[in-house]
């Protein structure tokens, strides 16, 4: 299977580089023009987007063209693809437009986030064990289907659940249609 990652480049999402890190062959873009990521994206079988987003797509955050590098424009792309979307809120684009695939809601990775999101004052140290345990729990399912890599991410990441509390409001956020 010919895997692409859109990954834009941004510090703040490095953990999630352990998704695809278990990966043997891959093909990384992290900055570009929808031109080329429109094209890598006809070329491969599985497409997997990491970084921030809103609704509307995945946030170019300035390494590439746009202010989304995934929008409705790239939605009949995804057609015949296994697709996993994690950013914030990828569950409304998804259901939005019927898409399949592994994907996140609402996801916090950050102590602001985990504020905003009313779970109070989370220590970084929490909010790091659930980013780093989420992405590699995900990263040790990723060489198998959507089906074997969810449920590989959910059994470990439910136990760090009952005693970390960012971790329990992801797993409630994170979901698979196929």
């Amino acid at each position: 299977m010919k895997t692409l990652i859109i990954h834009p480049s941004d510090r703040s999402t490095d953990f999630l580089r352990d998704i695809y890190a278990p990966l043997k062959d891959y093909t990384l873009i992290t900055a570009g023009t929808r031109r080329e990521v429109n094209k890598l994206i006809g070329c491969h079988d599985r497409i997997i987007m990491c970084g921030h987003g809103t609704p509307f797509g995945l946030l170019s955050v300035g390494q590439f063209e746009g202010v989304y590098i995934v929008d409705y424009d790239t939605v009949p792309l995804f057609e015949d693809r296994e697709c996993i979307f994690i950013w914030c809120n990828a569950d409304k684009f998804v259901n939005t437009y019927n898409l399949k695939g592994l994907y996140s809601g609402m996801f916090v990775s950050e102590v602001g986030e985990a504020a905003a999101m009313g779970l109070g004052r989370v220590p970084q140290r929490t909010v790091d064990e659930s980013n780093e345990l989420f992405a590699k729990a995900l990263g040790e399912g990723i060489n198998r289907d959507l089906y074997h890599a969810y449920n590989r991410m959910m059994t470990s990441y439910e136990i760090l659940a009952e005693s970390n509390s960012v971790a329990k409001y992801n797993s409630d956020r994170l979901y698979l249609v196929l």
